[in-house]
């Protein structure tokens, strides 16, 4: 009777695992396409100086897969870690380290900072996740005002800037490479759909966000520490944006990318998802979203 119990209780675990495997929420793929298992990403990341972690914006399971890792690697690093984020931007870190050392209230710093609208769903989990374990979270992207300004008068526009004002970007002037990927594409995919009202300042303005968060990523990286950095994936995808700025002040960085990928099928990566990052997340594209 006992041995019937065990297999009966065999019989269930193996049907659910089976069950669940059948219909994954995500695959985790290496860069050339093969299925990867998640502790690699965690040894990985805990190896890296900085990881630059590529998001889709409004995916449930992104979310979560970036509370997981953030955990799974200060189990590891404790204090050494530090964790920055595109959705929040420079002007605002002082309330950020107003809240997250206790000087004001979650309903003052939630009421003054610039918050996404998804954030209490998908970013406030992180914030917490700082704010309980003394973390440093870093408001990494440049004030969107002067990223609109560069959209409409290219990088020349923040030359009329005061000192001040300078402070919350990267260093003028920007370096700056149109045959980038990412940059080449946004004038590629809307000129092609005809799109009269785009300028060759839209990448430029792509560009100048990408250099801002880099240099917020480096101000607050220091040898031995591991920074985790979350952004959506076309600022690190093809390894250009962020990651391109990173290595143009530092080429010794050691550097993890993720991307994350939307496909109707996840049982293999798609040829045009290959070599996006060293690890690419492929979630099925009838997802639940966040908004």
């Amino acid at each position: 009777m006992k041995k019937f119990h065990y297999v009966l209780l065999f019989i269930i675990v193996a049907t659910s695992v089976a069950l669940k495997s059948d219909n994954p929420a995500y695959v985790l793929y290496d860069a050339d396409g093969k299925e990867v298992k998640y502790k690699n990403l965690v040894n990985d990341a805990l190896d890296a100086d900085i990881v630059l972690f590529g998001e889709l914006h409004n995916n449930p399971i992104i979310h979560w897969l970036e509370l997981e890792l953030t955990r799974d690697v200060f189990a590891e690093k404790g204090k050494d870690l530090v964790i920055a984020a595109e959705m929040f931007e420079t002007d605002n870190q002082l309330i950020i380290d107003e809240y997250l050392d206790g000087t004001i209230k979650q309903s003052n710093f939630e009421k003054e900072v610039k918050l996404w609208k998804n954030y209490p769903t998908d970013y406030k989990p992180l914030v917490e996740f700082a704010k309980e374990n003394s973390l440093r979270f870093v408001a990494s992207n440049i004030p969107r005002r002067y990223a609109s300004l560069v959209n409409g008068k290219g990088f020349e526009g923040l030359d009329s800037l005061s000192a001040e004002a300078k402070v919350l970007i990267a260093p003028l002037p920007v370096d700056y490479d149109p045959e980038l990927p990412g940059y080449k594409s946004m004038m590629d995919t809307t000129g092609s759909m005809g799109n009269s009202h785009v300028t060759p300042n839209l990448p430029k303005a792509q560009a100048i966000k990408d250099a801002t968060m880099a240099n917020s990523i480096l101000k607050n990286w220091q040898k031995g520490k591991l920074l985790i950095h979350y952004h959506g994936s076309f600022h690190s995808d093809n390894y250009d944006g962020i990651y391109w700025y990173l290595k143009k002040q530092n080429p010794d960085l050691k550097i993890l990318t993720i991307s994350s990928v939307e496909q109707d099928t996840i049982q293999n990566l798609s040829d045009g998802n290959l070599n996006l990052a060293n690890y690419i997340i492929c979630v099925p594209s009838n997802m639940t979203k966040t908004y």
